[in-house]
């Protein structure tokens, strides 16, 4: 009997893991669904949406999909004209499959939020500047990210070798990093407020 107890007690955990995981599969590819319907901004449409941001602002915006220098003194300066303001930094690279599925996220949630949030992305590990500049071409964003082909500069931003990866920094400048791809824009958008707006 007790045999027969533990069979039936294995056989039904066995199929409520299966079940779990079967829904939350199920729920990750629904949150998938939402980028794949986001449509795709252009950097005029951005910048029409983000007018009259405050001047900190206003100076990323007018840096939109733009490919700035390398190196860690220019992205500290810029962090150094933010201190006060909520920021998030994307780390992200041309090549990285994950990062491309979460673009159209970060380019509507920048514009969402783009008034109150500073955003920023470091496009770390891309070998060949070009083909970074042809991928921000085809997938614009509404502020500046930094070329850091080495991969250091995202390495100490963000504490991780891997992409995609977000960092949060809050008014006082408390940071909470977040690894992995954002599903949906409510997903960041709720990150942003939690970690960025609301610390």
């Amino acid at each position: 009997m007790t045999r027969k107890r533990l069979l039936v007690g294995s056989v039904t955990l066995a199929l409520l893991t299966l079940l779990t995981v079967g829904l939350l599969q199920l729920a990750e590819r629904s949150d998938s669904s939402v980028q794949e319907h986001l449509s795709k901004l252009t950097v005029a449409q951005m910048r029409a949406s983000l007018t009259s941001s405050p001047p900190p602002l206003a100076a990323l915006h007018a840096q939109a999909s733009e490919l700035l220098g390398d190196g860690s003194t220019e992205l500290r300066a810029r962090l150094k004209t933010l201190r006060g303001d909520p920021v998030v930094i994307n780390k992200w690279a041309s090549w990285c499959g994950p990062c491309q599925a979460e673009f159209g996220v970060f380019a509507h949630a920048s514009v969402n939020l783009g008034h109150t949030v500073a955003f920023l992305g470091i496009d770390s590990l891309d070998p060949i500047r070009s083909q970074a500049i042809t991928f921000l071409d085809s997938h614009p964003l509404s502020y500046p990210s930094y070329y850091d082909p080495s991969g250091r500069l995202g390495e100490a931003i963000t504490g991780s070798s891997f992409m995609p990866v977000t960092v949060f920094y809050d008014r006082k400048g408390h940071s909470y990093i977040r690894q992995g791809t954002y599903p949906s824009l409510a997903k960041l958008e709720a990150d942003v407020k939690l970690y960025a707006l609301d610390s």
